[in-house]
């Protein structure tokens, strides 16, 4: 179908349609939702479609948030010689298929694609077909996907300096990461209260993902006799998996100081209760850390593409923003860094200067505009 049938002319404008296709983590999936949610302040009649991958996190999770949902059944390739590899082209080109069904259907005036399975089927519909279409780029080193739809799309919004490495120049606008702006809004009083902490000792948060850190949790585990003897209180999540070992490990040492928890929901609170933070380096918790302006330790997970976590936290480390403790030092090393951070107010003055200096808090204002302008050109 072509572009001038695909959009022929009706007699009065209606509301604007866009398709956000993506996900696999929540590092994509919050993102994504946080501009439609921006969309939606600002244009309250817009139509908003979710594009996703049948099997993973985005088809509950968007759901939850509002929105509707259709799934595509494509995976990543596996990074070893397996059956589903062998299936892989066949899945693309369904999906392909099956998106540009979509977008017929639903006639979007826009698609933006944030990272993860769906988004490379959808944008290479949506880039075939003349519609409209913008990437958003959440880590310092670029996705695979991104940088192959890099040359087809008309807008790249990225989180940091220097992607021209990876993209079109002239396509990039520097936006930062879309973020829940109250995440930084949390009352240290309310936190305190919330926790049930002391206000006259040290706060140490320790977050790993919705999934857990392995390493992080071993790593804390093992630290649990110090951080008692030094009268420093822990929140510590956890993640489902490590949960029920680490109740039974807290609990052991019967101190109210040292709390495990399987999933935090009042992260603003957290937030706000924590003199230091140690976590790994997504792109979603860099950004959180440098919206709040927390010192923090940041140990990146091995188990990503590209080593992009490890780039992350690069950046900050490059901008005496944060501290890096490497995945397979964290055992030896990260306890050592963390109280001694824990007691050194000079430095985390320092760090929570540097790491203010970095946050974006206007990202998803900023990508809804850039958005708005390319659909506004229709």
């Amino acid at each position: 179908m072509s572009k001038s049938t695909l959009y022929s002319a009706s007699p009065e404008p209606r509301p604007y349609r866009v398709i956000i296709s993506g996900g696999g983590t929540g590092g994509h999936i919050f993102p994504a939702v946080a501009i439609a949610n921006e969309l939606r302040r600002r244009q309250p009649e817009a139509e908003i479609l979710f594009v996703g991958a049948n099997g993973r996190m985005e088809m509950t999770r968007v759901p939850e948030a509002g929105y509707r949902i259709v799934g595509l059944d494509i995976a990543g390739l596996q990074r070893r010689l397996t059956p589903q590899n062998l299936l892989f082209p066949m899945k693309v080109l369904r999906s392909v298929r099956k998106a540009g069904k979509l977008l017929e259907e639903f006639r979007p005036d826009a698609v933006v694609g944030v990272g993860g399975y769906a988004s490379a089927p959808v944008l290479l519909a949506a880039t075939s077909r003349g519609i409209p279409s913008l990437i958003q780029e959440q880590n310092s080193y670029a996705g695979l996907v991104n940088k192959l739809l890099s040359r087809r799309v008309d807008r790249i919004c990225v989180a940091y300096e220097g992607m021209d490495k990876f993209f079109p120049a002239q396509k990039l606008v520097v936006t930062g990461n879309p973020v829940r702006t109250e995440i930084a809004s949390g009352s240290r009083a309310e936190a305190l209260e919330f926790f049930g902490l002391d206000p006259a000792k040290k706060v140490l948060l320790v977050i790993g993902g919705s999934l857990g850190a392995r390493t992080l949790n071993e790593a804390t585990a093992a630290a649990l006799p110090r951080l008692r003897d030094a009268g420093v209180q822990l929140l510590w999540q956890t993640g489902k998996l490590y949960y029920p070992q680490a109740v039974g490990q807290t609990a052991s040492f019967q101190a109210d100081n040292l709390q495990a928890l399987e999933f935090v929901q009042r992260m603003d609170l957290a937030y706000a209760a924590a003199d230091v933070v140690v976590s790994r380096a997504g792109a979603l918790s860099v950004s959180e850390l440098c919206l709040t302006g927390k010192p923090s330790i940041l140990v990146p997970s091995p188990n990503v593409a590209e080593d992009h976590q490890t780039k992350n936290a690069q950046a900050l480390v490059s901008q005496a923003a944060a501290l890096l403790v490497a995945d397979a030092e964290a055992p030896a090393r990260l306890y050592d860094e963390a109280l001694d951070l824990l007691a050194d107010p000079a430095r985390q003055q320092q760090l929570r200067q540097h790491i203010l200096a970095l946050a974006h808090p206007e990202a998803t204002t900023t990508i809804v505009d850039e958005l708005l302008k390319l659909m506004d050109r229709r």
